[in-house]
């Protein structure tokens, strides 16, 4: 299968796309992505299906046919980037030292490149394959909040999910079986301000108060089990001579295990202050459920690992702190494999790229995924 995997026609494409800008907060540019992304697709007989978002660009819904007796493998793909509006002009498009370079180059714009590719390729061959739904999201990047809902319901449909995402690491180019799930909380001190000179002692620090709290959230990590508590962004006060009325932070929890996630939301929400003047607020919550190795994943895995070892690779799997779309199916029941794109490193980075040599035989192995989940 390696051989009708057209290497031309991936680096083409990929110039194409990733010269094409599309910001998260840019659905125009989001929108253009989607416009060649659909054209490809609709050549290969794809019905498309156009969802439009109030604050993104569109959900691209993406139907190729297959076998009607068999349900559908879900390929769940974005199209929006960290990259601003602008970067190219700075960072471009290019191919040197057998890598490509360009921003979402890696992340994840060659993992839409390489699902057009595997199902090209199958049509060549005139394989039996499952019907194949390519799902293109403008919102991951952010969260996902106007298109969670959409990959759930898809999900539902399909007897698999494979996520384009980049692979673990650069020598591992691991797919990913697991993956963190992700909280994000606020925590808000309000305290009494006053004169630090005139009036010290009439005043309540929010700021001080904050510190106290953070010193026990900090606590809260647990490595062995996986759970990791960082307040990332604080702030307070007004001016260095003022006892600060208020103060804020901004919490990122990571958790392994669905398990967890009560605990540590009944441990955040039980905090108080130590000073009865001054009062405290915590909202937020989960925002990606843990992606869990469950026995489904880990058959996708054995099937993806024997029919690997057919196209030179070497298939191990890992796990990762970040989350992605794959987070929500996994969380369904539904089996889902991610890390299945490009092989680079330095996503969200300057140096972000991806290495050439390892298009080919993963997207060969993408068709060949593809085509194993027919059921006899």
């Amino acid at each position: 299968m390696l051989q009708p995997v057209d290497l031309n026609r991936i680096r083409t494409r990929m110039q194409q796309l990733v010269e094409i800008e599309s910001p998260s907060e840019d659905p125009a540019g989001v929108n253009r992505a989607n416009d060649l992304v659909q054209a490809w697709a609709e050549a290969l007989g794809a019905d498309a299906v156009r969802q439009g978002t109030e604050e993104f660009g569109d959900i691209l819904t993406l139907r190729f046919p297959g076998d009607a007796s068999q349900k559908p493998v879900l390929l769940l793909a974005h199209l929006d980037t960290v990259w601003p509006k602008g970067t190219l002009a700075g960072m471009p498009y290019k191919e040197e030292s057998g890598r490509i370079w360009g921003p979402g180059a890696l992340d994840m714009k060659c993992g839409v490149v390489m699902a057009l590719e595997a199902i090209e390729v199958l049509r060549q061959l005139k394989k039996r394959t499952p019907p194949v739904i390519l799902l293109l999201n403008p919102d991951e990047e952010v969260g996902s909040s106007a298109s969670r809902a959409t990959t759930e319901r898809l999900a539902h449909q399909c007897s698999a999910v494979f996520v384009l995402e980049p692979a673990q690491g650069v020598l591992e180019a691991s797919y990913k079986t697991a993956r963190k799930g992700i909280a994000n909380y606020r925590l808000e001190v309000k305290g009494l301000a006053s004169h630090s000179g005139v009036d010290f002692q009439r005043g309540h620090s929010a700021v001080l108060e904050l510190a106290r709290l953070l010193l026990k959230v900090e606590s809260f990590t647990d490595l062995s089990i996986g759970l990791t508590v960082n307040p990332g962004v604080i702030g307070g006060g007004t001016r260095s001579n003022v006892i600060a009325a208020e103060a804020f932070a901004e919490i990122d929890v990571r958790v392994a295990r669905i398990a967890d996630t009560d605990e540590i939301h009944r441990r955040l929400h039980e905090l108080k202050c130590e000073d009865p003047a001054c009062s405290l607020t915590v909202t937020g919550g989960l925002n990606r459920p843990p992606m869990e190795r469950s026995e489904g994943i880990a058959r996708l895995f054995r099937q993806a690992q024997a029919l690997a070892k057919n196209f030179g690779i070497a298939l191990t799997e890992a796990s990762t702190g970040g989350g992605s779309d794959g987070n929500f199916t996994a969380a369904l029941g539904i089996p889902t494999l991610d890390g299945m794109g490009a092989v680079g490193e330095g996503a969200h980075a300057v140096h972000e790229s991806l290495l050439v040599e390892h298009l080919v035989p993963r997207t060969a192995l993408l068709a060949a995924m593809i085509e194993a989940q027919v059921e006899a």
